[in-house]
């Protein structure tokens, strides 16, 4: 059974920075893809950004894109989401997904679908 634990989520004033965890278990993850969703009160769950684990290619939204990495510690079985200059608008519960059906352009795609799920890490950017 896969497991997925978030941690890193806090406090931070707009422009900061944050790096969220997600330390992963329970499977050889090869043929996985591994991602980040997020969710802010009132507003459906929506993609942020997602890693293939075996090439590395890495798919984002087009709100993070060069605010944002995603990147993978093979390793240690770790998901990595950087997240620089933040914004209020960037606040949610981010969630860490997992699934071995498709890669990141499915992923990004499907998170209805999605298997594997952690429970979150609220992130808030404080104007």
């Amino acid at each position: 059974q896969v497991q997925l634990q978030e941690s890193g989520g806090g406090l931070v004033q707009a422009g900061g920075s944050l790096r969220l965890s997600c330390a992963a278990s329970g499977r050889t993850f090869a043929n996985y893809a591994l991602g980040w969703f997020r969710q802010a009160p009132g507003k459906e769950r929506e993609f942020v950004a997602a890693i293939n684990w075996y090439s590395g290619y890495t798919a984002y939204a087009d709100s993070v894109k060069d605010r944002f990495t995603i990147s993978r510690d093979i390793a240690m079985n770790t998901v990595y989401l950087q997240m620089n200059s933040l914004k209020p608008e960037d606040s949610a519960d981010y969630y860490c997904a997992a699934d071995n059906r498709g890669g990141t352009t499915w992923f990004r795609r499907s998170y209805s679908s999605i298997n594997y799920w952690g429970k979150g890490t609220l992130v808030t950017a404080s104007s």
